[in-house]
């Protein structure tokens, strides 16, 4: 059990974190409806518009936690809250699909995630750090379910426009729990471990257990993404439910994927099977997406297919966050969560521009079949991971390790 003062840095960091990323997985099964009315609006452009923000994102990881190395983790936090207010206001407002990408630009320059995780290194013992980021990692889950299944229905309350103005007042609310609840610690007890290390770029980049976990999350974002350009037109023709209504497809489908992940989480670490758990994940994945590609008409293929993805989704979002964190060589936790996080984004931009293009030039199919071989290629990379629960021991490698990996 974490002790008091380390739970509430925990909690109140998954609430900023939540808060931003509800309103963002809102917009996934709704946005490639709504933007395909705006002017100028091809295939190709809504896939820009929706992963360009990973674009931003991504590029911006590093120089935050690396600015909020020198002037603090909370200021760096409000700033990258207020930048994501504006793209917010910015996408709201939009009336063309150019519009649209500039504000979703802006959102993601507003690139907080390492700095967030950083901030809960810092904020927590080291024996509680992995329980502290798997909360996180855990909220962020929830916060995924709680979006996808509301995301329809409040688009057909407020439009999708309201659901950018929310994004706007969520932002603002992280702000104010930044500021009024996340514990501070004197800048003298920040823990080295937690700073972006430039320095130590190189090194995480070259470490093979990590590069695995930052494919990892590279991979599943593309994937999702890309589905997520298509999946809300494949419903409204095979299950002939429009937009507004897909939330009760959503709902039903996201309870049996959870009542999946919950056994597996426990299964992988109560019994050190978490590699056997995560690369069942990646193939259950890599299926999910043939069973779209090739049965999505059928509706249940099409409903099999959407369990099975978000079994593997859920599983693999809840886990790679604290693996990274245990696989990390002691000192390099910052770098090694400043790298990850800029994969995972990255990945949604590569899903969007990518899946937006193969969408126009070849259709749906061709986009499952592009996200299916994205998991393919991460179920071999997966396949040749050391054993997390014999391979690494609280964010250190033992030389033993090193020098003869499990495999």
């Amino acid at each position: 059990m974490m002790e008091k003062h380390d739970l509430r840095a925990a909690i109140s960091l998954a609430a900023v974190f939540s808060v931003r990323m509800l309103g963002l997985f809102m917009v996934y099964p709704v946005f490639a409806a709504f933007a395909r009315h705006l002017a100028g609006a091809t295939p190709y452009k809504i896939g820009v518009a929706l992963g360009i923000y990973g674009l931003s994102q991504g590029v911006l990881q590093m120089p935050f936690g690396a600015l909020s190395d020198r002037i603090g983790r909370k200021v760096m936090i409000v700033i990258g809250l207020i930048v994501f207010a504006i793209g917010s206001a910015v996408a709201a407002s939009a009336s063309t699909i150019d519009g649209m990408i500039v504000g979703r630009l802006l959102q993601g320059a507003g690139a907080i995630g390492s700095v967030v995780l950083a901030l809960v290194a810092d904020l927590t013992a080291e024996k509680n750090r992995t329980k502290a980021m798997a909360l996180v990692g855990m909220t962020i889950g929830f916060s995924f379910l709680v979006a996808i299944v509301t995301g329809p229905a409040i688009a057909g309350w407020v439009g999708v426009a309201g659901i950018f103005w929310l994004m706007a007042a969520l932002a603002l609310a992280g702000i104010a729990i930044t500021t009024l609840v996340v514990p501070a610690p004197p800048r003298r007890h920040a823990r080295p471990e937690a700073a972006t290390v430039p320095g130590l770029i190189g090194a995480s980049l070259r470490n093979p257990e990590l590069l695995r976990l930052d494919f990892g999350i590279f991979a599943l974002h593309a994937m999702l993404t890309a589905s997520f350009l298509v999946m809300p037109a494949l419903l409204r023709g095979t299950l002939a439910m429009s937009s507004r209504e897909q939330w009760l497809v959503y709902l039903p489908v996201l309870l049996v994927s959870v009542a999946v992940m919950v056994p597996a989480i426990m299964v992988a670490e109560r019994h050190g099977r978490m590699k056997a758990v995560l690369v069942g994940s990646v193939a259950a994945l890599a299926a999910s997406q043939l069973m779209l590609a090739v049965g999505g008409p059928n509706p249940y293929v099409l409903l099999a297919g959407l369990v099975v993805f978000f079994s593997g989704f859920n599983i693999m979002e809840a886990s790679l966050p604290s693996l990274v964190t245990k696989t990390a060589p002691a000192g390099s936790t910052g770098t090694a969560t400043g790298i990850y996080s800029s994969s995972q984004f990255l990945g949604i931009f590569v899903g969007g521009v990518v899946g937006g293009w193969i969408h126009q030039a070849a259709g749906t199919t061709a986009v499952f079949l592009f996200a299916s071989a994205v998991a393919i290629v991460w179920l071999l990379v997966a396949a040749t991971m050391r054993h997390p629960a014999l391979g690494y021991h609280g964010g250190r490698v033992p030389a033993t390790a090193r020098r003869s990996p499990e495999r």
